[in-house]
């Protein structure tokens, strides 16, 4: 039986005019499945996904269906990577030992309800994907052009680290995730034009903002300008609840998805971060 692929190669055609980027999936089908819906009806040209399909939710192969139907292509994410050769923990880039406890609860269920189909699929996922914008050369990865676990956040990320980063990728705009909170900065280049990074959140979990819903990013060519928007996604997630109690998920990922707040990797938060949470 062949194995059916999703368009990870490129992206086709190679410009675009607005363009809808889905971070860490995390098994949440229903919010892909919403946050796919919320993204056609804003006519976008292009969706691409940032990987990480597995971990955290429910029933992982849910989500592979809903890529192919609608041909969005995807970036290896650390734990696509993982799951696809087997390896034994998912690669996240946790220090603490109480991230680390819950990081291994989860591959090891997405390790053993991931299709050994799925699994060859994802070896085919290209590290990076790049496409324009307009005049605009993106690149997408899942946490930064030089790691695929590396956590980039707002608080503690210097803008002449992200422009090095840009400048040695040959990019305008570098477009990633992996932290599972969305934000974006822009900057003037020292050797001229204008710079973007868009951390496009996650769409597995809420944003450890006391909200249910999920997010994406929306980035889109206006005047010559980039404008990206972070877009809000409600899902039946009370749904979802009910489907990771059945998978007997720890209860604390399911407290997560019913009110908003992170209970689980939150050590590696830096202070600012956290102290925006609940916990």
């Amino acid at each position: 039986m062949r194995t059916p692929r999703l368009d990870v190669g490129k992206v086709d055609p190679p410009s675009f005019r607005r363009v809808a980027a889905f971070g860490g999936v995390y098994s949440n089908h229903l919010a892909l499945e919403a946050a796919i819906a919320d993204a056609r009806s804003r006519e976008v040209d292009a969706m691409v996904c940032l990987g990480d399909l597995g971990a955290f939710g429910p029933n992982p192969d849910r989500v592979f269906p809903l890529l192919r139907e609608h041909r969005i292509p995807v970036v290896r994410g650390n734990y696509d990577d993982s799951i696809a050769r087997g390896l034994d923990d998912c690669q996240c880039g946790y220090t603490d030992p109480r991230d680390n406890h819950y990081a291994r609860l989860s591959y090891r269920y997405t390790l053993s309800k991931t299709s050994r189909e799925n699994r060859t699929l994802m070896a085919t996922f290209p590290a990076e994907l790049r496409f324009r914008l307009g005049d605009l050369e993106v690149l997408a990865c899942h946490g930064s052009p030089r790691r695929t676990n590396e956590f980039l956040w707002e608080s503690t990320t210097p803008t002449h680290f992200l422009d090095k980063l840009a400048a040695d990728a040959g990019a305008d705009v570098i477009l990633g995730t992996h932290t599972g909170i969305h934000w974006t900065r822009s900057w003037d280049a020292d050797t001229g034009g204008r710079r973007t990074y868009v951390n496009a959140g996650a769409l597995g979990r809420p944003a450890n903002d006391g909200r249910t819903e999920v997010w994406y990013a929306l980035l889109e060519v206006e005047g010559g300008g980039l404008s990206v928007e972070f877009v809000p996604v409600a899902y039946d997630h009370r749904a979802l609840a009910s489907e990771m109690r059945a998978e007997e998920l720890p209860e604390e990922f399911v407290a997560t998805i019913l009110t908003g707040w992170w209970t689980t990797c939150l050590e590696i938060l830096p202070g600012k971060e956290r102290a925006a949470g609940r916990w």
